[in-house]
């Protein structure tokens, strides 16, 4: 029996030994997605500081458009394409739940920096008409794919 006792506690110090072994943590998703929502804050702030010269209202951030936002940047990502694909359903999905009267969206792909996708929608006509329309609400969601390229999605609505 003593000896049964030995091999039990024998047993269990080596699993205790065994699961609290040093393995080093992966931050990099961690990582990714601080470094995503820095960039979707800093371009909502340049859009936002946009109008404001401009003479416009700042938008005000719409955890409803953010969602739709993310969902729309994952269809990219997961596609490889740039794209508008589902804006309709989007559209009416939000309306829907914010009681919105208008819904708007600018895309953009590889652009490094939210400054860098900030210009290319500034130097497209109606990109520029989008961030400077009549809206209430917006959202960004950036999301990066395994390449490193970015994905931006700007909803606007009022």
């Amino acid at each position: 029996m003593k000896m049964r006792l030995q091999n039990a506690f024998l047993i269990l110090f080596v699993l205790i030994v065994a699961s609290c072994s040093k393995e080093s943590i992966d931050n990099t998703n961690i990582i990714e997605a601080k470094n995503a929502y820095e960039v979707e804050n800093e371009l909502l702030n340049i859009v936002n500081d946009h109008r404001l010269t401009l003479g416009y209202t700042a938008l005000d951030f719409s955890a409803v458009a953010y969602e739709y936002a993310n969902k729309h940047n994952d269809y990219m990502v997961a596609t490889g394409n740039l794209s508008h694909d589902g804006f309709n359903s989007r559209a009416s999905s939000i309306a829907s739940e914010v009681n919105a009267e208008f819904v708007a969206e600018n895309v953009a792909k590889d652009f490094p920096s939210a400054i860098e996708a900030f210009e290319n929608w500034l130097n497209s006509a109606e990109h520029k008409k989008t961030m400077e329309g009549n809206f209430t609400h917006t959202a960004v969601s950036v999301k990066e794919d395994l390449q490193g390229n970015l994905y931006f999605t700007q909803l606007f609505y009022r």
